[in-house]
């Protein structure tokens, strides 16, 4: 009973954070009847969300969550193209650079999800109703909140074309889907083969950075917030949370610190995995800090 009241809190404060967002992003925005372009951007991302956690709480599946995230950028920002009669040249490099990420991202996730034969986060989280609501509700916000300032470029009336923010924000989007791209596709090959069973990799961008594609991840949304900058008006800048949003979270909640975790339970008392922990940079190659994650970690170690 407690957990499933601290669900609903947690989903109350994420749907409130999300009408915050969109009151933020509906400055400047193109309208839509009552409401703005963005703000009906913001509604669908939950709704979607919402919608397929029907289904997946009867079938008692994880199997669609990746994939819903990934077509709810797409379908969203499609329909942000199409419905802005205001649009210009920005609104179309945008749309791609977003269309692109979702797509790959969304891919790679699924195909993991079918071969693994399931997600094992959500092995308890599946079986409670509202905790799962929980999770998909998230997923509604971590998406409103991330593809904000591209919805800005896209709801944007003023027909802005071709400048140097869009330019300098494209080349930072390129490297960041670069090296995200390449990390998964490393850690998939390595994956593959058979002799690897069991181990970890160490290998190629893995060999300067633990977690090479939540900094690519990183990097391409900082991409994406520059590249908005242009079309951004009054309470739209608040928008620019979208980058320090996914820092903190691949970071301090959802990524770095389960994977860590997962790691240092497998592997924390094999000298070979304490000698590329005390050698590798958590994120940022060169600069970023070393050893154990948790200060416990480095204790139990």
């Amino acid at each position: 009973m407690q957990t499933s009241f601290r669900s609903v809190i947690v989903i109350g404060v994420a749907v409130l954070l999300g009408a915050g967002i969109a009151w933020a992003g509906s400055a400047g925005s193109t309208a839509a009847g009552p409401l703005s372009l963005f703000a009906v951007a913001v509604v669908a991302a939950f709704l979607i969300q919402w919608i397929i956690f029907v289904p997946s709480w009867l079938a008692r599946t994880e199997r669609f969550y990746d994939l819903t995230g990934g077509i709810s950028y797409l379908a969203i920002t499609v329909f942000l193209l199409l419905a802005n009669p205001g649009r210009g040249a920005a609104a179309w490099v945008l749309g791609v650079m977003v269309v692109l990420w979702s797509v790959r991202l969304a891919l790679f996730l699924f195909t993991r999800v079918l071969r693994a034969g399931g997600d094992g986060r959500f092995d308890d989280i599946k079986q409670r109703p509202v905790r799962l609501l929980q999770t998909w509700t998230l997923q509604g916000l971590w998406i409103t909140a991330t593809a904000g300032t591209a919805w800005s470029v896209l709801s944007d009336p003023s027909g802005r074309g071709i400048d140097a923010w869009l330019v300098i924000g494209a080349m930072i989007w390129v490297v960041g889907l670069g090296v995200e791209a390449a990390a998964d596709a490393q850690k998939r090959a390595f994956a593959a083969r058979e002799e690897n069973q069991g181990r970890y990799i160490t290998s190629g961008l893995w060999a300067i950075s633990r977690h090479p594609n939540y900094l690519g991840e990183i990097v391409l949304w900082i991409g994406v917030a520059i590249a908005a900058v242009p079309s951004l008006h009054g309470a739209a800048w608040g928008l620019l949370v979208s980058p320090v949003f996914v820092t903190l979270l691949l970071t301090k909640v959802s990524g770095v610190p389960l994977l860590e975790r997962r790691a240092e339970a497998r592997w924390g008392g094999d000298p070979a995995y304490r000698a590329y922990v005390d050698a590798t940079p958590i994120l940022v190659p060169a600069v970023g800090r070393k050893g154990a994650w948790a200060a416990g970690e480095e204790a139990a170690a």
